[in-house]
């Protein structure tokens, strides 16, 4: 087998067998090895940022690496806003990185450039593949990389001679070690401050905002009398009807500062200390209140979920049954709205109809607040989000997850200017022919920083030329017929009664569905 052959059968071996590309010339002896190896699944993108945060969004829900193929450092470049987020993510991803031939490169030919340093502050691990006959371990490397300690990404340059050349070899299946166990003696000592604070504060991300985490930290908290807050950035939650509801920690400084008042001992799980989001005039970056020292009982490499059990064991806290109050969600289904569209009345609906187990991929910023609240209630489901801030994540989260369970209906719920940022994945939804359901929230602004222009003190300063700045009219964007024009079904609500009618719709049929919500 070549070099191509190799790498890609060295993936499937260690469970990797789906991988988001955009390919070019470099990397053509790699595509052309997907015939040999039919159990890697290839998922064309037309953008390498769709590539990218869907390979994030299928490792997120899969539970295990997707790999990506970008085309020299130009399609590197391209990838960056949302590796950006899966590196805020920890998610594990193998990234793929076409370059030239070994012996090309000192040519300076047009598309030579330091791949490497575009990589590197997104990679836990970088290599360039010297050899033929050592792509495969390089591979196995990857994998083994992106997976241990704290997860993350690694990036394996492919030389195109490395991929063409012959004497690829196999490598040994990569064991998967999980993460490490907690000292006891720092959960002794957590339960310690707990039992002695006045107002403990519980800071939980990862894995410990999964069923099972929840179900330890509610016992925790009523034995303790702690107040708990999700990360307001977390990767994916597990949430609904049967599951404790935690609140996220808000995301203005103003309300950061009020939720942790008073705070005498914070204890930070999977999570480090809270700051603000930006930088603000006249206003603490970090959210820690003075005098207080934060209390880490796990990092992301450890079990986060078995800490949390102990640390309940350790404070004495009753299992869940024996709670006074039982914390986990009971069943609501809200009543649907009638009359103006609003994101209030398209959250009604979301939450009454959203089916059992669905996927939301949440990238709504200003817009998704009451469907978030009511769907707390909704029958169970997961939710991912866009954790680092780099704006077009939604629609390619929704693209992974979906391929990572085709047996879920996914819901993403998208603002507008956020989704013309990576608006090509609609093309990529219609030819795989995932069930996804996009709701677009078209305000037809940038609603999110028009609320930052006040928070940063500058709304005094602007004028119409700066608030055009903000503005997403003259013209409007036609969601309807961009999706159409990319193969999706699209539908236009203007009513609360159109959105029921439409979300109902599309929540009883598989496949690409868009609804274009006007708020």
């Amino acid at each position: 087998m070549n070099g191509a052959q190799s790498l890609i059968a060295s993936l499937v071996k260690s469970d990797v067998n789906v991988c988001f590309s955009n390919p070019g010339t470099s990397e053509m002896h790699f595509v052309a090895a997907l015939d040999s190896v039919p159990a890697m699944r290839g998922v064309l993108c037309l953008f390498e940022g769709v590539a990218s945060g869907a390979a994030d969004g299928y490792a997120r829900m899969a539970e295990r690496p997707a790999s990506t193929l970008f085309h020299l450092g130009p399609g590197m470049g391209n990838a960056i806003a949302n590796l950006h987020n899966a590196q805020k993510a920890f998610t594990p991803l193998v990234n793929i990185v076409g370059e030239h031939a070994t012996h090309h490169r000192k040519y300076e030919a047009p598309l030579t450039s330091n791949i490497e340093g575009y990589a590197a502050p997104f990679s836990k691990w970088l290599r360039v593949s010297e050899t033929a006959e050592s792509v495969g371990a390089d591979a196995a490397d990857a994998i083994a990389a992106c997976q241990s300690d704290v997860p993350g990404i690694a990036t394996l340059l492919l030389p195109a001679n490395t991929a063409w050349d012959p004497g690829g070899r196999l490598a040994d299946k990569v064991p998967f070690t999980g993460p490490k166990p907690v000292d006891y003696e720092v959960i002794k000592a957590a339960a310690r401050r707990l039992e002695r604070a006045s107002k403990a504060v519980m800071l939980v991300n990862g894995s410990a905002v999964r069923e099972r985490g929840l179900e330890a930290v509610a016992r925790i908290r009523e034995k303790t009398g702690a107040t708990v807050y999700l990360s307001t950035f977390h990767a994916r939650a597990e949430r609904g009807a049967g599951r404790v509801n935690i609140p996220k920690l808000p995301y203005f400084p103003d309300q950061i500062y009020a939720a942790l008042d008073d705070c005498d001992e914070l204890i930070l799980v999977g999570q480090d200390r809270p700051v603000t989001f930006f930088a603000y005039p006249g206003k603490k970056s970090d959210c820690t209140p003075e005098g207080v020292e934060p209390f880490k009982l796990s990092t992301l490499a450890d079990d986060q979920i078995a800490a949390l059990e102990a640390l309940a064991d350790e404070v004495g806290a009753p299992a869940l049954g024996n709670l006074k109050t039982d914390p986990r969600s009971v069943l609501v289904i809200p009543e649907l709205q009638s009359g103006e569209l609003t994101p209030r009345s398209a959250g009604h609906a979301i939450a009454a109809l959203l089916p059992e187990h669905a996927i939301i991929a949440d990238e709504s910023t200003t817009s998704g607040g009451t469907a978030y609240h009511l769907t707390a209630n909704a029958p169970q489901h997961d939710l991912i989000a866009v954790t680092g801030g780099a704006i077009g994540g939604g629609i390619p989260l929704a693209i992974g997850a979906a391929v990572a369970c085709p047996d879920r209906k996914v819901v993403n719920l998208q603002a507008d200017g956020s989704g013309m940022y990576t608006i090509q994945g609609l093309w990529t939804i219609a030819r795989e022919q995932l069930d996804i359901t996009t709701v677009i929230w078209n305000n037809r602004t940038y609603n999110i920083l028009n609320m930052e222009l006040h928070n940063v003190g500058a709304a005094n300063d602007a004028g119409p030329k700066a608030l055009s700045m903000f503005d997403l009219s003259n013209p409007d964007i036609d969601f309807c017929a961009l999706a159409q024009g990319m193969g999706v079904e699209a539908m236009r609500a203007t009513t609360a009664e159109e959105f029921n009618t439409q979300f109902a719709y599309c929540m009883a049929n598989k496949g690409p569905h868009l609804i274009e919500a006007i708020i």
